[in-house]
């Protein structure tokens, strides 16, 4: 606070010698009982006054006050009278401050020197973190005429651009972009576009975000036209100066079951050896779950792993993790946004039942040369980024490796793991390039590689392939469009050589080509429209097993590779009814068709499949359909507001999902297989209902949320006792069809601004399944309800952030949940002079809460622009009080008695420390 004040006084002192008295001003108001915001709001609508304040430093105050034609100087006399707040007025601004008054006008005995009048336009102020000069305000004050003047009747015009960062040239995605009356606004989308579509004459074009200096431009609109608009970052020096700012998008927005994430708040939440990691982040958030410490992948509202589809720059990852699942395959340096999908999944996305996480890259700097750098414990990476050619051409280049192999070494012999080897490395590639204002074009590449050897004579592999391409292109200031092309590419390959007579080799790749065109309509700024279509071709190699040499006995065996098309059409829309009314109304209608070449078993209806039941076997040539599914998808969603800052949201989506994974293991490995759809393995189906209430207190500073679901599946694969999904040429005979449902209620509040920030959640859900194998008499649990591997009924979480300075701040991390469910031996029988084990029914037991607290301090260096270098350090402790939390449970059988025992994956605390530079 101190420092904030001092360089307030030091910026006024610069040109308070010349400092003219503005005109009084004269407001008419009347508030009851509201936050300084709704005041600051009504003077800078009534006056122009543009109006800096640190928010939470105003959160007590409520203003009771009645003006008629009153001044600026008498109302804030009115309201701080007997408080400890003050307030100054320098020409267009008014700074408000708690326990300490800012001057702007000294009288002429002080300096010693004359009062000096100074001219309208006349540099005052110079920018204190660069040196330098700053640009005249020339371009808030100037007036932009926008477009041509016509005798054309019409009242209305499209004004459209960019918000582009004016330091990097990126775009902006997610700000607010509006004018005050009548209160029209739009916010950019993920390319920083927006499109606006006012009534012609001047306006005052308002952008706003949180993180950016609040930014006018004034125009003459008179026909279509456009007006890229540059915004600064705030300055770090003034970052608890909060200029107010349009903050309720959680309340104006339709869509619910949205989680929205920058990569600033990423990077703030601890996580294990200090590496910023997107998954660990999103596991805290509500609705998410994992099965465990180290685990793969995520569940979403009572979805298995394989219902979550994944893009990355527009590419399907396949496997999202790596190092056993400690770090996740995405870099944080190349990512800016991150926006997960729970609900309310947009018509364009398909594919998958319980939801889409979005992960948008970075473009690269478009103005200079510039990277970072960080080493840790166990990795390292380098981000390289740069124009090719300034303000049109640029590139990222980023990379990670590890050098983890002396965690192993160090380990006890007892555990078996001495002299086992684990690495992984990934590389991103981003090209963007604006060839004019209509047309712009991307590429992205993304490969990643993972390969540990744990019992030394088996080595497991597995790697990503993604590269994407795609083309942008403006039509005019209402619509544009976005053909994308790409091919994504998953494999694992599981080797032993340790015994000649013995080495093998066990492989399984999936492939899928896309191409797809989605468009953007924007009639006006109530009604918006999106339409598109997309096709996936999957190429799928199920598994195959070969000799590893010439040597080794091994039998090949090889499965039949699967192909098949999966295409789409979709549109949606959104309008507003009223100011306070919303409606989303999509439809999606997809096409699969399984392909040949195969050989299909036909079983006799009504009956088990297997082989007894094939009543004929039928051969399909390359590329021959052999079963087609289709059917529509319904994206509905509904909201309505009760006050500025309270909306009630409703919604209702249907999904279906083409290919399965097929896993016997609690928790996602990389020899899981996936397996597509085809004439005995029906698509998945889900539908979802969902009911939310949203409030945001103290200005719209801290947000609520409670939202409750209920979601429905058909045509899950579960397993038989016994099942073997690896190298099984009739896999359908070992699934069975099963059923589920799921609901539960997610409660958060989260606070993103001031000294103190981050979020609390809390969950109560629930998820069984059903077996509905009739006919072959293997139903679970005798055709009941049963809790999924994944049913968790409690979840809490706490992110809490602390910015003592502006170069330290401390983080914490609180996690608890219930244990997941398990099958437990309860007794023993004898069959055929055989002891057997009597299990219980599935899933009937639970494995002991989960709990973890995790901290950081990170410390910066300094924030001098200039310096050609900054640097930081990150120091914490995964774990901090070093609980045992229980990951599996198994049984061994040890002199004739069999012995239970508890897995932990971390049984102690885990310090770490990470140090990064960003150069330029």
């Amino acid at each position: 606070m101190k420092i904030k004040l001092f360089l307030l006084v030091f910026v006024f002192l610069t040109a308070l010698r010349g400092s003219a008295q503005e005109r009084t001003k004269y407001l008419n108001l009347h508030l009851n009982n509201q936050p300084l915001m709704q005041l600051v709001k009504q003077i800078e609508l009534q006056t122009g006054y543009r109006i800096y304040y640190e928010t939470a430093a105003f959160d007590s105050l409520k203003v009771n006050i009645s003006a008629e034609n009153m001044p600026v100087e008498k109302v804030f006399d009115q309201v701080f009278t007997g408080t400890d707040f003050y307030y100054s007025i320098f020409k267009n601004a008014v700074f408000l401050t708690k326990g300490k008054k800012i001057l702007t006008h000294l009288p002429s005995q002080f300096t010693g020197k004359k009062e000096e009048i100074v001219k309208e336009n006349e540099q005052l102020v110079a920018d204190l973190s660069t040196k330098k000069v700053s640009v005249p305000a020339t371009l808030e004050n100037k007036l932009y005429t926008i477009g041509r003047s016509t005798n054309s009747t019409k009242a209305t015009a499209t004004i459209a651009g960019n918000v582009r960062n004016s330091e990097t040239g990126e775009p902006i995605p997610g700000v607010y972009v509006f004018i005050d009356n009548p209160r029209l606004g739009v916010v950019t989308d993920a390319f920083g576009f927006y499109s606006l579509t006012l009534p012609k004459g001047k306006h005052k074009l308002n952008v706003r975000s949180v993180g950016l200096k609040d930014t006018h431009r004034q125009i003459l609109l008179q026909n279509d036209g456009k007006l890229d608009i540059n915004v600064a970052e705030e300055p770090f020096a003034l970052k608890e100066v909060v200029i107010t700012t349009d903050k309720s998008s959680n309340i104006r927005q339709t869509q619910m079951g949205i989680e929205k994430l920058d990569i600033k708040t990423i990077k703030q939440v601890p996580t294990v050896f200090g590496e910023a990691d997107v998954l660990r982040v999103v596991l805290t958030l509500p609705g998410v779950k994992s099965v465990g410490e180290s685990s793969t992948g995520f569940n979403v509202r009572g979805g298995s792993v394989d219902q979550n589809l994944i893009l990355f720059n527009d590419a399907t990852i396949y496997n999202p993790s790596h190092f056993f699942g400690f770090f996740s395959a995405f870099n944080s340096e190349v990512i800016k946004d991150v926006q997960l999908y729970k609900s309310s999944i947009p018509a364009k996305f398909g594919g998958r039942l319980s939801s889409v996480l979005e992960l948008n890259g970075r473009e690269g700097n478009k103005k200079q040369f510039s990277g970072t750098a960080g080493i840790g414990l166990i990795t390292s990476k380098l981000n390289i980024e740069g124009p090719l050619i300034k303000d049109k051409t640029s590139f990222i280049l980023a990379g990670r490796t590890t050098y983890s192999n002396w965690i192993m070494d160090v380990l006890p012999k007892s555990t078996g793991y001495q002299g086992a080897k684990a690495s992984f490395y990934d590389l991103n590639l981003n090209l963007s390039h604006q060839q004019n204002e209509k047309n712009s074009f991307y590429a992205t590449g993304y490969f990643s590689n993972d390969k540990s050897n744990l019992a030394t004579d088996t080595t497991f592999q597995y790697s990503n392939r993604n590269i994407a391409l795609r083309w942008k292109h403006t039509f005019n200031n209402k619509i544009y469009g976005i053909l994308s092309a790409g091919h994504d590419y998953y494999s694992y390959n599981n080797y032993s050589n340790y015994k000649d007579d013995v080495d093998y080799r066990l492989k399984f790749d999936i492939a899928q080509s896309n191409l797809k065109a989605n468009f953007s309509y924007y009639p006006n700024v109530k009604w918006n429209i999106d339409f598109g279509a997309s096709t996936i071709y999957y190429k799928n190699s199920p598994g195959s097993l070969e000799p590893y040499s010439n040597k080794s006995l091994v039998i090949a065996d090889v499965l039949p590779k699967e192909q098949a098309l999966e295409s789409a059409v979709f549109a949606e829309q959104r309008y507003d009814l009223t100011d306070a009314i919303t409606l989303n109304a999509g439809l999606r209608y997809s096409f699969y068709s399984y392909l040949g070449p195969a050989d299909v078993n036909f079983y006799a209806s009504g009956f088990e499949k297997n082989d007894a039941n094939i009543v004929s076997v039928e051969s399909y040539g390359n590329g021959k359909p052999i079963k087609t599914y289709h059917a529509p998808e319904f994206r509905l969603g509904a909201r309505f507001a009760l006050s500025p800052d309270f909306s009630v949201k409703a919604g209702y989506n249907t999904q279906r999902q083409y290919i399965h994974m097929l896993s016997n293991t609690t928790s996602v490995s990389p020899t899981d297989v996936w397996k597509l759809s085809d004439l005995n393995i029906a698509p998945q189906e889900g539908s979802q209902i969902s009911l939310g209430l949203y409030k945001n207190f103290k200005s719209n500073t801290i947000e609520t949320s409670l939202e409750g679901y209920f979601k429905k599946i058909n045509n899950f694969l579960d397993y038989k006792s016994g099942a073997v999904l690896i190298l099984n040429h009739k896999i359908e005979q070992d699934v069975l069809p099963t059923v589920g449902k799921a609901y539960g209620l997610e409660f958060m509040v989260k606070k993103l601004s001031g000294k103190l920030n981050g979020w609390v959640s809390y969950t109560y859900s629930r998820t069984f399944l059903k077996t509905e194998d009739v006919a072959g008499g293997n139903s679970i649990n005798g055709g009941q309800y049963y809790p999924a591997n994944y049913d968790k009924p409690h979840d809490f979480t706490l992110i809490g952030n602390y910015r003592f300075s502006h170069r330290v701040s401390f983080s914490l991390n609180l996690t608890y949940s219930t244990g997941r469910p398990i099958t437990l031996p309860v007794g023993k029988y004898y069959y055929e002079g055989g002891q057997r084990l009597l299990y219980s029914d599935r899933n009937q037991y639970r494995i002991p809460d989960y709990f973890r607290s995790d901290i950081s301090l990170n410390v910066l260096g300094n924030h001098k622009k200039a310096q050609l270098m900054h640097n930081s350090w990150t120091f914490g402790i995964y774990n901090l009080t070093g609980r045992k939390n229980v990951f599996s449970t198994f049984f061994a059988s040890e002199n004739k008695i069999i012995n239970g025992y508890q897995l932990s994956i971390f049984g102690t605390a885990i310090p770490f420390i990470s140090y990064n530079i960003r150069f330029r």
